[in-house]
């Protein structure tokens, strides 16, 4: 029985191998060959550039150091697709990542089936390695996010409007009203469970917390919401803003969401130029603006801790990257709804270690821990995730000033 395990998990894994490795290389089929170097700002990446750098993470911490014999293809590549891995080495200039004309698509596929072709040796005869194996599968899976919230970014800057999806199906009709639930607090225990298949180091240890007595809203605002804000002269309004935000709206000169048209009627996707439908979920606004339309609405953001609270009795997940649209959903009516997929939601929570938290030892170590300073986090996945790489403990994390990603606001008040 133990052998017959063993060789049922062999199989599981090299499945989910091929599985994600393939959905990498299916994203970028409707891309043309000129799409696969853009990078429109130093925050994203190309498209070439995440496919290389999935296999770099394989080559790097898997195959080099435990596959006996295994040579690196290609010796420069430890350079040129090293993102931030310090204790690995030097890394090409993130900036510069579109100016990496060579290795060409055709021998970064190349690359990445003879990474395969090895990987899948690695997985048969190492069991031990399996943690680390899932570990880069989770980390392909967080490029596969980062490739089309950065390829829409650098296709935005096309006035052509390039369509590499279908267009959302929208009736034209307002959001179901905004309701709260209210939850009691208390202790609870926060963090991921002992027994999660997979999480990352940044989701643990779990341990207890104190909860206040808080009401959280059925669903994310939507875009219609978000207009009367702007309509309300939310970006006018110093007093609703944060320094650092109003110093932002200022010294950039906001006036709506990343992509929106200043017709406030049409917005940029990956579907093209389409009509604002009032209904759908909001996306691509940051932290100040999150925080600002929260206080506008007299309400607050909720806090991590309130927001896993709540989401561990969701029931209704929203849109994933598997349904192909790549776009967040209409909202729907019905309790605690789009937890889990549709947009990122911001909380009001700075995105610093749990008690107990311990970066690994090594390189591998850098995934998480350096860079819980300045930044706050988000919950709930999105509309390019996978849905079975989201889970209520999953803490994503950005700088407040970003929102090239499919972010979105829930609001929170006291009990």
């Amino acid at each position: 029985m133990p052998e017959t395990v063993r060789q049922e998990d062999r199989r599981e894994l090299a499945s989910a191998y091929a599985r994600i490795r393939r959905l990498s290389e299916q994203l970028c089929q409707p891309l043309q060959p000129e799409d696969m170097s853009l990078q429109a700002c130093a925050d994203v990446s190309p498209p070439r550039w995440h496919l290389a750098h999935t296999t770099w993470f394989f080559e790097t911490f898997l195959l080099v150091p435990h596959l006996p014999g295994y040579q690196p293809v290609n010796p420069a590549y430890e350079v040129l697709f090293n993102s931030y891995y310090n204790g690995i080495g030097e890394q090409y200039p993130r900036p510069q990542r579109h100016l990496l004309s060579r290795p060409t698509q055709q021998e970064v596929m190349h690359w990445r089936h003879h990474v395969d072709h090895a990987m899948g040796q690695l997985i048969v005869s190492r069991p031990d390695l399996d943690a680390l194996i899932t570990l880069g599968l989770n980390h392909e899976q967080q490029h596969q996010e980062l490739l089309l919230t950065d390829l829409k970014y650098s296709l935005s800057f096309n006035p052509l409007a390039p369509a590499i999806s279908q267009p959302l199906t929208s009736d034209g009709e307002p959001a179901p009203p905004l309701t709260f639930q209210d939850f009691t607090g208390g202790k609870i225990q926060h963090g991921a469970n002992a027994d999660e298949p997979f999480t990352f180091d940044n989701e643990g240890p779990q341990h207890p917390v104190w909860l206040s007595p808080f009401r959280l809203a059925n669903r994310p605002i939507s875009n219609g919401e978000y207009r009367d804000f702007i309509n309300d002269g939310g970006y006018r309004r110093p007093e609703l803003w944060l320094s650092d935000g109003w110093a932002w709206v200022q010294q950039h000169h906001i006036q709506r969401p990343l992509y929106w048209q200043a017709d406030l009627l049409n917005h940029w996707t990956l579907a093209g130029l389409q009509a604002i439908s009032p209904g759908q979920i909001l996306a691509h606004v940051n932290y100040y603006e999150a925080d600002a339309y929260a206080r506008w609405a007299g309400c607050r953001l909720p806090t991590e801790q309130e927001w896993e609270h709540a989401a561990r009795q969701s029931k209704q997940p929203g849109s994933f990257v598997e349904n192909g649209r790549y776009q967040a959903g209409q909202a729907s009516a019905g309790l605690l709804c789009h937890m889990l997929g549709d947009v990122w939601e911001w909380t009001a929570s700075a995105y610093l270690p749990y008690p107990g938290f311990r970066s690994a030892q090594g390189a591998v170590g850098e995934y998480n821990g350096k860079f819980m300073c300045n930044q706050m986090v988000l919950r709930g996945g999105s509309c390019v995730s996978s849905q079975n790489h989201i889970r209520p403990s999953y803490r994503n994390f950005f700088y407040p000033h970003h929102r090239w990603q499919f972010s979105g606001i829930r609001l929170a008040e006291d009990g």
